[in-house]
């Protein structure tokens, strides 16, 4: 089928998608055992017998892991119940150790809640805590799915989950790829989740269904898993969009299923039948009493609650930045916490957030570094902000200036006096100059007062270039405009 008969077929059907992301809590020990939680390190040796499920182990839950629910819960709108316990989920694969993975049911510690995106509130159903399975290591080259043996790494088994489901609130890729987006800035900000999808400790499943225009039911669903990029993530959705179309199209039925995303082949691929929740046999577990959370232990947490992204980025909108510059800042939590310190020593934030965004976001790309790498710190980059706004310097100067603070650091006013940057104000050195330049180029002069007003920028530039970038750009425009006009 051709792209523009499938886009005038999309037209005929409504898209619904919830979410279920899984992100990992930045403890350092388990969720129910006191082995270490590090990425990276060598297989299997972070276990012990309460992760491996050994006969006569209990678990015992960790503190930290409630807190960093309740506080994940109160920044995602969610109501956090008094009571919440948790249940044996029964099913088996070989990086389950136990044969059931401890989570919650019926009754998980965060319930409705939201999340606002481009002004559009995405409802949460609720987000449980539970544990992590271990990692499958598919090896060799032939057999099932291209491997053939898989290896299993325990390390990450027992890890702290927190599972936050959506509502099917979520109406296009975009929307989906937008929620996902501002969830982990939510979660990196709070400081629960370091939401690095490439390491596994944000994932996603996405359950996707597809109705005509009108039609109150939902449509069949499917779930995608091995969702591991927002690009991966948005580009699973828009294939299983045309996939289910074409279905219904043809006069079939979808079918309820997990399938797996092949980012290579670009599809996705039928994994299993989809399981309901009677299929895992959940039970209380009998091994952890139900909690009980006091009204003073969500007000203490609550207390602790950082300032969240759209707070941020409102605060950046009142300062001037546009929506988008806000946006893009609040998005790199490290350089917005920077921006926040140069701004508070006074430097002015449309200035700061120019050149953040530009000359020194380009220096960290190109060099590959974070800007806690370099030698700027929010100090220097203030008093260099204030040396730009207040006309000490020009604006190039201070381009070139930011370059020598990112590489060597020190005090931008010291290099400003050492190396004769401060911008030239003196009238009588400007004419001079400016007299050179025009008898120098008599054609062009000769140009502009015929009525080429564009040559004008020409005499800007050859000024600035004898100058080097040091003529005071308000004077060189008043002097040069009635030089040219005699």
């Amino acid at each position: 089928m051709t792209t523009a008969s499938m886009e005038e077929l999309r037209k005929k059907y409504e898209v619904v998608i919830g979410l279920e992301v899984h992100a990992q809590l930045k403890t350092k020990s388990k969720i129910f055992a006191c082995d270490s939680t590090e990425f990276g390190n060598e297989q299997n040796t972070q276990v012990s017998p309460i992760t491996l499920g050994m006969p006569g182990v209990l678990p015992v839950l960790n503190k930290e892991v409630v807190n960093m629910g309740i506080l994940t819960g109160l920044a995602l709108h969610c109501t956090i119940p008094q009571y919440c316990k948790f249940d044996r989920k029964q099913y088996f694969y070989p990086d389950l150790p136990k044969g059931y993975q401890i989570s919650q049911y019926d009754q998980p510690i965060c319930v409705n809640g939201y999340i606002d995106i481009e002004g559009k509130r995405i409802g949460i159903t609720r987000a449980h805590l539970e544990e992590d399975a271990g990692k499958l290591v598919h090896m060799g080259s032939t057999g099932i799915a291209g491997s053939s043996y898989s290896l299993v790494d325990l390390n990450r088994a027992g890890t702290p989950l927190l599972e936050i489901v959506s509502e099917p609130d979520m109406r296009s890729s975009d929307e989906a790829r937008a929620y996902m987006e501002e969830l982990r800035t939510t979660l990196r900000y709070i400081g629960v989740c370091d939401g690095n999808l490439e390491e596994g400790s944000m994932r996603c499943d996405a359950n996707i269904s597809v109705r005509p225009i009108g039609q109150k039911e939902f449509g069949t669903r499917a779930e995608i898993k091995n969702v591991n990029s927002f690009k991966a993530l948005q580009r699973a959705l828009e294939y299983e969009i045309d996939r289910q179309i074409d279905i219904v199209e043809a006069g079939e039925e979808v079918v309820q299923e997990t399938r797996l995303w092949d980012d290579n082949e670009g599809i996705t691929k039928s994994m299993r039948g989809k399981e309901d929740a009677h299929d895992y046999r959940y039970f209380p577990d009998p091994d952890l009493m139900p909690l009980e959370i006091s009204r003073e232990w969500v007000e203490k947490i609550a207390s602790q609650m950082p300032e969240l992204p759209n707070a941020r980025r409102e605060r950046y909108i009142s300062y001037g930045l546009s929506p988008y510059d806000a946006n893009v800042l609040v998005e790199q939590q490290d350089i917005a916490y920077f921006y926040d310190k140069a701004v508070n020593l006074k430097a002015d934030p449309k200035t700061a957030n120019n050149f953040l965004m530009k000359e020194i976001a380009a220096y960290l790309k190109e060099e590959k570094l974070e800007i806690e790498q370099t030698k700027l710190t929010p100090e220097n980059f203030a008093e260099l902000i204030n040396l730009v706004t207040s006309g000490a310097i020009s604006n190039n100067i201070g381009k070139q200036i930011v370059i020598t603070l990112l590489k060597e650091g020190g005090s931008a006013k010291e290099i400003v006096e050492k190396q004769g940057l401060s911008v030239i104000s003196d009238e009588g050195a400007l004419k001079d100059i400016i007299n050179k330049v025009i008898e120098a180029n008599p054609e062009q002069a000769e140009l502009y007062r015929g009525g080429k007003d564009k040559l004008f920028g020409f005499f800007v530039g050859q000024v600035m270039k004898e100058t080097k970038g040091r003529a005071n750009p308000q004077l060189l425009n008043k002097m040069l405009k009635e030089a040219l006009d005699k």
